[in-house]
């Protein structure tokens, strides 16, 4: 259940207090006020929780039974204990929602919780709590909830657990004049969670933003997936909260160890479009920002000021936060030459004179949002005596306006007015410039805009498994791994290594196992035959990490040493360990690669996440560097070389002075075949490869461990992965014959179809593409094509037919499911020169298909009634046509999935 009845929680007709109140009259008249005051519309009642007689202007009756109509929404101030028979009365009356109230945190036990959503779920009503806080939503004179103070009227919605964060929230936004579309405390979350509401919100034209407080996320499938949506539509923030209680488990591999759960949330909720906030006052900054101003398109900033020290200040905090400061062009830099101070040789950071008049800033401004090596511009101001900083802000204000007129990219501008309050930003706030009170607050709003920006390219990943042309033995490595389990074993063996590693194309370098000192002498001196020296590794599953243990020994020259140091090891270890099982002795050629560079690739299992792949500086320091990067799979290669550029290492990857760049594409591949692993095999639980050694000529894995477990798959519908995303549906792939017998291949379609689709639409008429989209289509710009080709897969479909061979799409047709996932609106299109072959036909059906077997009840689509044949094909397939309410231009069509007509003729084919 996602969205229905949420309407009761935020726009109901007439709500309820519900007792017996079991926290005493106060309660109930402060909620019974507050309800009044706000101005509710709807009627008001209490039922069984009389309160004074002046509190507000509500109906009190004794029972349920004495109302002729139940209330939208119920506010149950009752005993848990009686929660059950309350709502399963309520919600038998006609109740759509209710929210249990509490004014502090108040936690039912499980067995009172599940009584109380089995009351619930027969009447689809909704439970927000218990332990919640209450419901606002402003705009509607909804003031039902227990919080410090009222709710300011406004347009950011705000969601939380915690009753605490609601009332610190409050309090910060009243002392700083902000308002709300709607506030929802969560409380327990037994039913309505943090995916529900973020649905709810993202459909709320009410609201412009999306401020979340979390702590854990029960479903993360569900949350990630609700997440995407909400932040395709409007700016999604997140301030979590509990990091520092999280302990990590007993892990044994260096993957394991690394990835905190809280670091696998930031890759979470990265991927998700999501923008993460450390607390309150930056939450507030941050949304306003990134509301205000459109992504930037790199991290490059100008910075003007009045004084250098101003000017260093901001650009030390630029650099301090991953920031860049832009290379000015030397166009540029000529026209600032008669705006710099006198005696100024760089141009960037910017330094005007403290008597520089305010049109002086305004031209400088101008400037530098000209040059096509800036993404953002910040100007800093402190008060003279020589300057009003109102006719600075005028001026900037002007220099913005002027850069947003005409063609071409428009860039931000930050302003910070070092003046202490109140500042003078009205000129600024009527042009939405964001205005700070210091450089530092002016470049971490910048830096929310960068990483909005980067989120935003992630949002909507859903790679396919692997790159085109890529197989694995993904069957080989799954009896592999069950072989093991079946065994008892929770450590793969290093020739099981091997052989998995193979099966994904992973190069490893050649290891040989001795059990005994005398078989490493023999081992040694076949491998001595081609390589020059050895190294020699103890492998034991209780001691993972050997170098701990002194556990390698290197550069071995003769069979002889080799035997000397196995024995050695063995006799050290026996002793040192003696309850360790000793699997053997490893050998393998030493590598020796100078302009190599020592990487780590993991894969970790999170319990909220499932599993998460690690980038990073690899080596036995791998866990003390700590320079790591996570990512949720699965991955492609763009994404894989975006996890790469978040590490320090990869600078040294890209080569510098002497030095060849690594082979970045073969990393990259790696790192999306480590991924396939963990898409395919549920049961590796972790995974180490390090170190792996990164140079021109490729990678090789020196080193690597595989610990495995009994696979564990996500709740939720349809969960059939432990993957908190999606992956894409491989399944769905097949080959069709149309009715001339010609053959097409059908696959669901990919990020990396981008250009193919637009190909596609080039061979559609302009008349076939005003069908389909409802008004001409002059371009097929990135941002619209992104939205076609990029589908989060468990709430969309759109199956491509192309070309054997060629892959050329000749037609698709796609589904979207609404929240609740018991309706899909449909749309397909054909090259229109294609028309007859009965391809449309036969999309519609794979679609129908589709939404059956996804559980879909109903599909619906808007026809143009122009679009005669159109409407003839959905007659044919079973549709009901009815005339659109809202246009009489359009027809709507609809199908129940279970009623309708698959195989048969086909009237000819049009575009929907």
């Amino acid at each position: 259940m996602t969205i229905r009845n949420l309407d009761a929680l935020f726009r109901p007709a007439s709500l309820a207090v519900v007792g017996p109140n079991r926290f005493g009259a106060e309660v109930a008249d402060l909620l019974l006020t507050r309800i009044a005051g706000a101005g509710f519309r709807g009627q008001i009642l209490t039922i069984a929780c009389p309160g004074k007689a002046d509190a507000a202007p509500a109906r009190a009756v004794r029972s349920l039974a004495d109302l002729d109509k139940a209330p939208d929404l119920a506010l149950y101030l009752g005993a848990p204990k009686d929660a059950p028979a309350a709502v399963a009365a309520l919600g038998g009356a006609g109740t759509r929602a209710v929210a249990a109230l509490s004014p502090g945190y108040d936690r039912w036990d499980d067995a009172t919780v599940t009584a109380t959503l089995q009351a619930a779920r027969p009447h689809t009503l909704r439970l927000l709590g218990p332990g919640s806080l209450g419901i606002a939503a402003p705009a509607a004179g909804l003031a039902a909830h227990l919080g410090v103070c009222e709710a300011g009227t406004g347009d950011l919605a705000f969601i939380a657990r915690s009753g605490t964060v609601v009332n610190a929230t409050l309090s910060w936004a009243k002392a700083n004049g902000i308002g709300f579309s709607a506030i929802a405390s969560l409380g327990q979350r037994t039913d309505v969670d943090v995916s529900d509401l973020l649905d709810w919100f993202a459909l709320d034209y009410r609201t412009r933003a999306i401020l979340v407080h979390l702590e854990t996320i029960a479903n993360p499938r569900k949350f990630l997936s609700a997440a995407r949506v909400a932040a395709r539509s409007k700016p999604v923030v997140v301030l979590r909260s509990g990091a520092s209680r999280e302990r990590i488990g007993e892990r044994v591999t260096h993957a394991g160890r690394i990835a905190a759960q809280d670091a696998v949330y930031d890759a979470a909720l990265a991927r998700a479009g999501v923008l993460r906030v450390e607390d309150i006052d930056e939450m507030f900054e941050a949304v306003e920002t990134v509301s205000r101003v459109k992504p930037v398109a790199g991290r490059r900033l100008a910075i003007l000021a009045t004084g250098g020290s101003l000017a260093t200040l901001a650009g030390d905090q630029l650099e301090r936060q991953g920031g860049q400061i832009a290379e000015l062009d030397a166009e540029t830099t000529a026209h600032l030459q008669p705006v710099m101070r006198q005696g100024e040789t760089r141009a960037n950071p910017l330094t005007l004179h403290e008597t520089s008049s305010p049109e002086r800033y305004g031209e400088a401004a101008r400037i530098l949002l000209k040059d096509r090596n800036v993404d953002a511009v910040l100007a800093v101001a402190a008060p003279s005596a020589f300057t009003r900083l109102e006719d600075v802000a005028s001026e900037l204000a002007k220099a913005h306006a002027a850069s947003q007129s005409g063609y071409g990219r428009r860039k931000p501008l930050l302003v910070a007015l070092t003046a202490g309050a109140p500042l003078p930003r009205q000129p600024l706030d009527a042009a939405r410039i964001p205005c700070h009170a210091s450089a530092s607050e002016a470049v971490r709003s910048f830096m929310h805009l960068v990483r909005y920006a980067d989120a935003r390219e992630m949002l909507m990943a859903a790679p396919p498994s692997l790159p085109a042309g890529f197989t694995t033995d993904s069957e080989r490595a799954q009896h592999l791994v069950r072989q093991a389990l079946d065994e008892g074993r929770t450590w793969l063996h290093p020739g099981e290594i091997s052989d998995l590693l193979a099966c994904y194309g992973i190069h490893q370098v050649p290891s040989r196992l001795a059990a005994t000192a005398d078989e490493a002498e023999i081992l040694a001196r076949e491998l001595l035959m081609q390589h020059e020296r050895l190294a020699l590794k103890l492998v034991s599953p209780q001691l993972p990490f050997k170098s701990d243990v002194g556990g390698v020994v290197l550069d071995l020259a003769t069979p002889e040493a080799a035997r000397a140091a196995a024995a050695t090891l063995l006799q050290r270890i026996g002793a040192a360990h003696p309850k360790a099982e000793i699997t053997g002795i490893l050998l393998q050629p030493m590598v020796r690669s100078p302009s190599g560079t020592e990487i780590f690739i993991g894969l970790a299992d999170d319990p909220s996440f499932g599993p998460v792949l690690l980038f990073g500086h690899g080596g036995t320091g791998v866990e003390v560097m700590g320079d790591v990067a996570l990512a949720l799979p699965p991955l492609d290669l763009n994404l894989a070389q975006a996890l790469i550029r978040q590490t320090r290492v990869s600078k040294l990857l890209a080569g510098f002075r002497n030095r060849p760049a690594a082979d970045l594409d073969a990393i990259a591949l790696t790192l999306v075949k480590v991924a396939q692993i963990a898409v395919d095999l549920p049961e590796v639980r972790e995974l180490d490869l390090n170190p792996l050694v990164a140079d021109a000529a490729g990678v090789t894995a020196l080193d690597a461990r595989i610990a495995l477990g009994e696979p564990q798959v996500h709740r939720g519908r349809h969960a059939t992965s432990r993957l908190a995303i999606t992956p894409y549906p491989k399944e769905w792939e097949q080959q069709l014959q149309l009715k001339d017998g010609s053959l097409v291949d059908i696959r669901p379609v990919r990020p990396e179809d981008e250009d193919r689709y637009r190909r596609f639409f080039e061979k559609v008429s302009p008349d076939d593409l005003r069908l389909r989209f409802f008004a001409p289509v002059k371009e097929f710009n990135h941002a619209f094509m992104q939205r076609l080709v990029q589908l989060d897969y468990s709430r969309a479909m759109a199956f491509a037919a192309l070309t054997p061979g060629t892959d050329e799409i000749l037609g698709v047709v796609r589904l979207h499911a609404d929240p609740d996932h018991r309706t899909g609106e449909y749309a397909i299109i054909v090259q229109s020169d294609l028309k007859g072959r009965g391809l449309g036909w036969a999309l519609m059906q794979l679609i129908i298909d589709y939404a059956r077997s996804d559980g879909i009840e109903t599909i619906t689509g808007e026809v143009l009634k122009e679009n005669s044949t159109m409407l003839a094909m959905c007659e044919a397939l079973g549709f009901t046509v009815r005339p659109s309410a809202d246009d009489d231009a359009i027809a709507k069509v609809t199908l129940p999935v279970a009623a309708a007509h698959l195989g048969g003729s086909e009237p000819p084919e049009q575009t929907a």
